[in-house]
């Protein structure tokens, strides 16, 4: 079964997996605006880095979002 794409709402990136299901856990899980991992740093206010650790932590974690 294939995955819908899912764009970034700012650029219009394709996104990966862990780019969706990190705008899930930090925005909402119900979000319909899903930002790359680039733009969502910006609108987060932090690095790209940070958020890269964060997704690692999340897997760490357990986080079912990540899977």
């Amino acid at each position: 079964m294939k995955r819908e794409k899912i764009m970034c709402c700012k650029c219009g990136k394709t996104l990966k997996k862990d780019e969706t299901a990190l705008c899930r856990k930090l925005l909402d899980v119900d979000t319909e605006d899903f930002y790359c991992i680039d733009c969502l740093s910006g609108y987060l206010e932090c690095t790209r880095e940070d958020l890269e650790v964060k997704i690692q932590e999340f897997k760490e974690q357990g986080c079912t979002l990540f899977l």
